[in-house]
């Protein structure tokens, strides 16, 4: 699935859809350079998942995890700053990856073979200086209505 955002806001507003639909144990893997809008896609994932405004979701790259408050928990990663996935694990990703909440990672390449079987990897590409090119992929098992309703929100995003 393939969205243009043409502007922060796109950005952040496709992720707050998003961020709508998710439950418990869902993971999000955000993948693209720097600069491309992987915290700014997290910003709506937590706002769709209830976070209130009153915390700021930032870009956890010197604390490598923020956990904040919404509908369910939600653990905001970022490995950027990791060396590898030794350091993931050495972090402990297995208790990020929590079934009552939702995962969000940023910079998931680097951990990817960590990433579980069910996961949705959000890949973000500089297209100028405001647009974007977000592909949005459903790995692994989904379950159909799920699938279904991301598919719609993707669709409305390109109408």
């Amino acid at each position: 699935m393939l969205v243009i955002s043409r502007s922060p806001e796109q950005t952040r507003d496709l992720g707050e859809r998003l961020g709508r639909v998710l439950g418990k144990g869902s993971v999000v893997a955000l993948v693209g350079e720097l600069g491309s809008g992987k915290t700014v896609l997290a910003q709506g994932l937590a706002r769709g998942l209830d976070v209130g405004p009153d915390e700021y979701v930032s870009s956890p790259s010197f604390a490598l995890v923020n956990e904040y408050r919404g509908r369910v928990p939600v653990f905001h990663v970022d490995t950027y700053r990791l060396y590898g996935v030794s350091e993931m694990v050495a972090l402990g990703y297995e208790d990020l990856l929590e079934p009552e909440g939702v995962t969000i990672i940023e910079w998931a390449d680097k951990v990817r073979e960590l990433l579980p079987e069910r996961h949705l990897l959000v890949e973000l590409s500089i297209v100028d200086s405001k647009t974007r090119r977000i592909t949005i992929s459903l790995v692994g098992p989904w379950e159909t209505e799920l699938r279904a309703r991301i598919g719609e929100l993707v669709n409305q995003e390109t109408a």
